[in-house]
């Protein structure tokens, strides 16, 4: 039997291990963390990740179907609506979210006992022996450094932001509002929590000494239910991350028998909801290609021709889809973005994006069961 290790046990490691063991392989996770967490926020799942999960035998009980919204300015003026049954329509699954936290499970869950090994740190490959070893481990990826020295660091996109998951005593719709240079989005969960976050264009590396205070004071006159769910906050459930992102795309996934996955390949800004979405499908996209060729090298080469392309186009469009969107501060040209997209038609706003979630994933193939005598 093959033997694959895969350093890093987030979403994109996880679901590269499943691929890999559905295709017959042996796999060990390495996790340096002391146990298998997520951080206490949400994650959209677009259609293209949806799709790659069921490819990968993973069915979630836990999702949430994003039911209609729209998009607003800080006071609450709709901009653009958006259409949950035209979304279904033009991109093929709804939009749904999930916490973090339950998603790592469902995948941790889908793994044989044993296969993660938690509070294990790879900083090199000299001590990995596989026939293949996946390098999924984030973005300040330590096995990428090792391979590609010389390679730019990542670099900061400009904006920080805040992210929590908290509960509400009543229903909150889908919405993201837009202001001059940032952005608050509200995604309802399937337990009656939310999951919201603000992202706003200031320098790296400030912190504040009462993080809840300063959003009262940054967001409190925005609509509700902004300054809801500030309150509605535990200061200990905030986090906040500067947003940095892989600035210069890499020459290759792949060198030797390493392979790049996830944000160690192709981080990104969240600005399109992608960065997960296709770690995911970095990982089918992998166990597809390994299982059709006994040739690990030619597998290999594959599976980098096929999601470098694809990966880096969505990392350019999510910087992109940034400085028109959030982090977009002249008033004029705030004002004008605007004007133009409310006069949008729904059936138009309800297709944005369906060419990054159309996406179909490639089915890898299962090994032949054993025969019975």
């Amino acid at each position: 039997m093959r033997k694959a290790i895969v350093v890093g046990g987030g979403i994109g490691g996880l679901s590269a291990a499943i691929g890999l063991h559905g295709i017959g392989w042996e796999v060990t996770v390495l996790e340096r963390a002391p146990e298998l967490t997520a951080a206490g926020a949400g994650i959209s799942l677009w259609p293209n990740a949806l799709r790659s999960l069921e490819t990968l035998g993973i069915h979630l009980g836990k999702l949430r179907e994003q039911a209609s919204g729209g998009l607003h300015d800080r006071a609450g003026r709709r901009i653009t609506r958006w259409d949950a049954e035209a979304f279904r329509r033009h991109h093929g699954r709804p939009l749904a979210a999930i916490h973090r936290a339950d998603l790592v499970d469902a995948l941790r869950d889908a793994l044989p006992a044993g296969c993660v090994r938690t509070g294990t740190e790879v900083t090199g490959l000299d001590d990995l022996d596989a026939d293949v070893i996946v390098a999924a481990d984030g973005i300040h990826s330590a096995l990428r450094k090792q391979l590609w020295p010389r390679h730019p660091e990542p670099v900061y996109s400009g904006s920080t932001a805040f992210r929590a998951v908290t509960a509400l005593p009543h229903a909150a719709d889908l919405s993201t509002s837009w202001d001059d240079g940032a952005e608050i989005g509200v995604i309802p969960l399937h337990d009656g929590r939310v999951y919201w976050w603000a992202s706003y264009v200031t320098e790296p590396g400030i912190r504040h000494e009462d993080p809840k205070a300063y959003l009262r004071s940054r967001f409190g006159g925005w609509h509700e239910p902004i300054p809801e769910l500030i309150e509605a906050t535990a200061p200990e459930a905030l986090l906040h991350h500067d947003l940095y992102l892989l600035g210069t795309p890499l020459p290759s996934y792949v060198r030797g028998r390493v392979a790049l996955l996830g944000d160690a390949a192709h981080a990104m800004p969240p600005f399109l909801g992608q960065g997960g979405c296709q770690a995911i499908e970095d990982a089918v996209v992998f166990a597809a290609a390994l299982s059709d060729t006994e040739d690990v090298d030619a597998a290999l080469k594959s599976y980098d021709e096929q999601r470098r392309p694809r990966s880096q186009a969505v990392a350019k469009a999510s910087v992109q889809a940034g400085k028109l969107g959030p982090q977009l501060r002249n008033p004029l040209a705030v004002a004008v973005r605007n004007g133009v997209a409310r006069l949008l038609p729904g059936a138009l706003t309800a297709r944005a994006g369906a060419g990054v979630s159309g996406w179909i994933p490639p089915v890898p193939r299962r090994p032949a069961p054993p025969r019975t005598r």
